[in-house]
């Protein structure tokens, strides 16, 4: 049977994708099938170019390619009206890279908005931009020596201005080259974009020439471009799902190297920026490690059901084949949030939580001496309620229920603390408030009100259950993973990172964080060696961002600006090097003088961008009452809205509302951060509250989420706000400020 591999699908008209998909099914089973029509090209410029009927107006644009193991494999480039198919496929010709072995396309390069003529980059003096290659010491022959087509390499060396790098970059004969390209102008080694790309200075010759022509198909840089296809429900998810498909189908070799690398170290964590592709690292090599072993139990898992929902479309989507376990323990994939882990554990071993006349529970263990019951309704504000029972003793600045969160998740909890003597005597790094034994005694007795209103209650919270889980499994000595990978792994808690670390056993494969320490909204900052996770010297960082354009991901990395970020290595954490590839227009700051005012500008931005008759438009705001009233105050004024909260699902039609927070891990191709005054954010009413030691922090997180809401926007960005704007958005010239 044929072997499909894809090339460019993005071309593919959408009223042609079903027709595409079953032509593609009928070559997958045999190139003979009546109605296909493949047929070669009478003095093409490749041999192996074909064309075959899609319908009476459509053609296929194919090469075949001779496979000892498969019979035959054909290349598909692209599905056209019939005479241009022709043309492409008389005119193009697939190649091996004499350079470094990367199998290439070589056509014309598809139009882009205000390229840069090679020719035209070539006559500015290198002198005047200090940006560009040839400014910064490069030549001609270490381009080409890469494998770097030399027109292309010659034009490349004299383009420094950032938009037009990216645009220059479309341009490129080969997708490797314009990626390159820019790792180059962003000041990346020509050492390390060799090993980026896997570029090697000798071609292998053994095989024949369609077999090295199918090794060079499978060159890291070639599939960035090229992607193998093994049965018809991964081609229909190719084919019919536009907006996955890029990253479906073609990773960035970066990408692939953490995919697929065995990570015989042990843990391992991949950070990266908002946009870089680090979820979909996580969704491909949870298919890659059950491809590796079929009856492996790989966790998939994230902070909250939201995201987790996420994952698991993502994976459908991937590969409808894979098999998605039903509960955690059994082989496949198993989708779900690290709290829902953590009570399908609890249910499963709820006989053995309470202590025996021998042997102190998990429960006991966690909580110390009360009922083992812990799946009663929590109480609703049982920080405030133990505050007023118990806080007789507590000085002002820490009677907030926040710092009790606080303080509990990241001091008592992780070390297992029961008695007052114990707290009395721990150490708590990381936390800014300082307290001495008279502060503390009063803290404790506010935690020992807590405990006791959750024992009468039978319950625990989300902390205490994934505390209380991870002992379970500690006690047992048994895993119930062979591989645990975790998004936003930045946002979890000690507790959670605890469960995490006992769901598997230490040792190679066995866990992989994807975080980003700018996107932590929700959680504390954490060292992951103090929670059992030895991962020093096994980080690597992604900074190509897939999503946002450089003019929304410069704005967004600026609101990150002043800052001082830690990793979960307890290390400095910066942007540096993080680009995009797009281009676009500059985000819109625009200031309304009522509410009024705002709601109005608000519905002509919307009617500008399109009318928000699609979902592809999101108003993200700070808080959710406001979020909630937008779909009724753009009703009034003709445009459909739809509120999503936090446990519903987001609208197949019509402008999307919701907060910020909620729009984490997802992407609109337009967004408007609606309410960004100074009323709003920070929100001081909040912080105000606070000891002085966790306000800073609490600050952090707030510019945190206007950097998650602004990289939300694949393509433009607007701000809108009543009064003044928030410190925390970053305003351009005021000319730009409408």
């Amino acid at each position: 049977m044929p072997q499909i591999v894809l090339g460019d699908i993005n071309n593919i008209d959408g009223s042609v994708q079903r027709k595409v998909f079953a032509f593609l099914q009928k070559l997958m089973q045999s190139h003979e099938r009546s109605g296909l029509h493949i047929e070669p090209m009478v003095g093409s410029a490749d041999s192996r170019a074909r064309t075959g009927r899609v319908d009476s107006f459509w053609r296929a644009v194919l090469f075949e390619i001779t496979d000892p193991d498969r019979d035959r494999i054909f290349v598909f480039v692209g599905a056209y009206p019939h005479d241009e198919a022709i043309e492409i496929a008389r005119t193009r010709r697939l190649t091996i890279n004499p350079r470094n072995g990367v199998a290439e396309l070589s056509h014309a390069p598809a139009a882009v908005a205000n390229p840069v003529p090679p020719a035209a980059v070539r006559e500015a003096p290198a002198s005047e931009d200090p940006r560009t290659l040839r400014a910064r010491g490069f030549t001609l022959d270490d381009l080409t020596d890469i494998g770097m087509d030399a027109d292309f390499a010659g034009g490349a060396l004299d383009v420094g201005d950032e938009d037009q790098v990216i645009a220059y970059a479309q341009t490129a004969p080969a997708t490797w080259q314009g990626e390159a390209f820019m790792d180059l102008a962003t000041g990346t080694g020509l050492s390390t974009v060799r090993e980026r790309y896997a570029l090697r200075d000798e071609v292998p010759t053994e095989g024949t020439d369609d077999e090295q022509l199918i090794a060079a198909l499978k060159h890291p840089a070639a599939r960035m471009q090229f992607a193998f296809v093994d049965d018809n429900e991964e081609l229909r998810a190719a084919i019919e799902a536009a907006d996955f498909a890029a990253w479906r189908v073609f990773l960035h070799p970066e990408q692939r190297k953490w995919v697929e690398k065995d990570q015989a170290g042990g843990s391992f964590r991949l950070t990266g920026g908002a946009g870089t592709g680090k979820t979909v690292v996580l969704v491909h090599r949870a298919r890659h490690l059950m491809k590796q072993s079929p009856t492996a139990r790989v966790v998939l898992t994230t902070f909250n059901r939201t995201l987790a929902d996420s994952l698991t479309e993502q994976l459908r989507l991937l590969d409808p084949t894979l098999a998605l376990a039903s509960d955690v323990g059994e082989p496949g994939v198993f989708v779900a949030s690290v709290d829902s882990i953590a009570a399908r554990l609890l249910h499963r071993h709820r006989s053995s939580l309470d202590s025996t006349a021998d042997q102190v529970g998990p429960v006991g263990r966690v909580l110390g001496p009360r009922t083992s019951e812990v799946f009663g309704r929590r109480v609703d504000d049982a920080w405030k309620n133990a505050i007023a029972v118990g806080g007789a003793a507590l000085p002002p600045d820490l009677a907030v229920p926040s710092f009790f969160e606080t303080e509990y998740s990241m001091v008592v909890l992780p070390q297992r603390i029961r008695e007052r003597d114990e707290y009395l005597r721990v150490r708590r790094g990381g936390r800014g408030v300082a307290l001495n034994r008279a502060r503390r005694n009063a803290v404790w007795d506010v935690v020992e009100s807590y405990r006791a209103a959750a024992a009468a209650a039978g319950s625990a919270d989300f902390e205490e259950k994934a505390a209380i889980a991870a002992e379970v499994l500690t006690s047992e000595g048994r895993s119930v993973a062979d591989h645990v990978l975790v998004d936003e792994a930045q946002d979890l808690t000690s507790t959670r990172f605890q469960l995490l670390r006992a769901l598997v056993e230490p040792g190679p494969n066995d866990l992989f964080l994807a975080e980003d320490a700018h996107q932590r909204i929700y959680g504390q900052k954490i060292v992951l060696k103090n929670v059992g996770i030895a991962i020093v010297g096994r980080s690597r960082r992604l900074t190509l961002n897939y999503r946002t354009t450089q003019q929304n991901l410069h704005y967004a990395l600026a609101v990150l600006s002043g800052d001082d970020f830690v990793d979960l290595d307890g290390e400095p954490e910066n942007a540096t090097g993080y680009r995009s590839a797009r281009t676009g227009p500059s985000p819109s700051m625009i200031r309304a003088s009522s509410v009024t005012d705002l709601y109005d500008k608000l519905a002509e931005q919307i009617d500008e961008w399109g009318g928000g008759k699609t979902s592809s438009i999101g108003l993200l705001t700070p808080a959710n009452k406001e979020a909630s009233t937008l779909p009724r105050v753009l009703g009034e004024r003709g445009i459909t809205a739809t509120f999503v909260d936090n446990a519903g699902t987001a609208a197949s039609t019509g402008v999307q509302t919701m907060t910020m927070y909620r729009a984490k891990g997802m992407e609109f191709a337009d967004v408007i951060l609606v309410g960004a005054s100074a009323a709003s954010m920070p929100r001081d009413y909040v912080i105000a509250q606070l000891p002085e030691g966790d306000r800073e922090d609490a600050v952090q997180r707030e510019r945190s989420l206007v950097y998650v809401a602004a990289t939300r926007a694949r393509d433009r960005l607007a701000l809108m706000w009543v009064g003044e704007p928030s410190s925390l958005v970053p305003m351009p010239d005021p000319d730009s400020t409408s």
